[in-house]
């Protein structure tokens, strides 16, 4: 018997043995390197492929008859079936998303562990650092805000329903009262889109430490009125992700919004009022940014539309979307202290924006406007954010 359990007891250790010396030990990878003059190499071992591309958004947009098309690039197999592609020259810096075409089936890249979510997609992700001091996107070494995520009761929605919330550096240990940009995500996202694919943590460390922004305090709902929180995170259980989902610009959500910004009054040192509020969104996001604020106009004293999504809303379905025209006339009789619009030469939605911009004109308005390359893409709503948040607050 004292034999038997000595056997037993070597051989679970043994066990032990192999499974911690499994956690993080395998075999090396190639995978995507960083080149000394900024260029990329990518690589991927697939030595059964008869075809091997990569995709991403490192590379120039395709636009055919007008619509946007995502650019692949073929790769050369190499020697012992690496697949290999280097960039025509060097990228600016930024943070690039990618993923391999292998035979027509898309797969993310074994070797680099570092992956988002977008909806129902996974990409892999890389940054191209900037030696200088405005490398935002970056964890560098600044003083840190927090990040949480946030439960709170919608009555109009019947739902408990989670925000992520960035507070700056020293809010616990401060006394002080902070203002509040409401962050929003676009179609088929959720809550943790912007702290994720946005960077929006890193940003707002980065810009408050070089002294371009304001602390603040940053709230990022969920815009999906059907939901709790992110798919997976919700009692609904491992839920696949969706990018249609009910009630999302039926006028619901923007119903309910003054509940989130009572909820964050009451539960965090906020400046409580217009001039200390700023509201933004993505795509559908700029939809319910734009609408948001016109439904409440005493409410929010900048406003950031990025790539919106405009004349969307079923005026008939909402009264949300009745009378714009004459809401817009009264949020501007108000004098918002910016009204900023953005989008990339590119995108599907431009012709939409510059239709906007002329109702906007046609009335003297005043906004700011702020135009980029490419398209619909997480690139250019960082970089948008990188731009609006130091013009917040001043």
């Amino acid at each position: 018997m004292k034999r038997f359990c000595v056997i037993v007891v070597a051989a679970l250790c043994g066990l032990s043995a192999m499974a911690q010396q499994a956690i993080g030990v395998g075999p090396k990878r190639l995978s995507t390197e960083v080149n000394a003059d900024n260029s990329v190499t990518f690589r991927l071992h697939a030595p059964k492929a008869v075809k091997v591309e990569v995709a991403g958004d490192f590379l120039p947009p395709m636009v055919v008859d007008g619509q946007e098309r995502r650019a692949v690039a073929e790769m050369t197999e190499m020697e012992g079936g690496v697949w290999e592609y280097t960039t025509a020259g060097p990228l600016s810096p930024e943070l690039y998303s990618y993923r391999f075409i292998v035979d027509g089936q898309e797969m993310a890249d074994p070797g680099n562990v570092h992956q988002l979510r977008d909806v129902s997609t996974i990409t892999n992700i890389l940054i191209i650092r900037n030696s200088e001091c405005d490398d935002l996107y970056s964890v560098n070494d600044v003083a840190h805000g927090s990040v949480s995520k946030v439960w709170y009761k919608s009555d109009k929605l019947g739902l408990n329903r989670r925000l992520t919330i960035y507070t700056p550096p020293g809010y616990e240990s401060s006394r002080k009262r902070y203002p509040v940009l409401y962050l929003l995500h676009g179609m088929g996202g959720d809550e943790n889109a912007w702290s994720e694919l946005g960077r929006a943590t890193q940003i707002l460390d980065n810009l408050i430490a070089q002294g371009k922004a304001e602390p603040m305090i940053v709230v990022m709902p969920n815009g999906n009125a059907s939901q709790e929180a992110a798919p997976g995170e919700t009692s609904e259980g491992l839920k696949q992700p969706s990018f249609m989902l009910p009630k999302t610009m039926d006028g619901s959500f923007e119903e309910a919004f003054p509940e989130i910004v009572a909820f964050v009054d009451k539960n965090y040192r906020t400046q409580a009022k217009k001039s200390s509020r700023a509201i933004a969104g993505l795509s559908m996001g700029g939809f319910h940014a734009m609408h948001i604020s016109k439904e409440n106009a005493d409410m929010f004293d900048y406003v950031g539309l990025f790539s919106a999504a405009i004349f969307r809303g079923d005026a008939a379905a909402s009264s949300v979307y009745a009378d714009m025209e004459q809401k817009l006339k009264v949020q501007f009789a108000k004098r918002p202290r910016l009204y900023w619009i953005a989008i990339g030469d590119k995108d599907f939605l431009y012709e939409e924006n510059v239709k906007y911009r002329a109702l906007l004109d046609a009335e003297g308005y005043d906004y700011q406007y702020f135009e980029s390359g490419d398209g619909h893409v997480w690139k250019n709503w960082r970089i948008y954010l990188s731009k609006f948040v130091p013009m917040l607050f001043k």
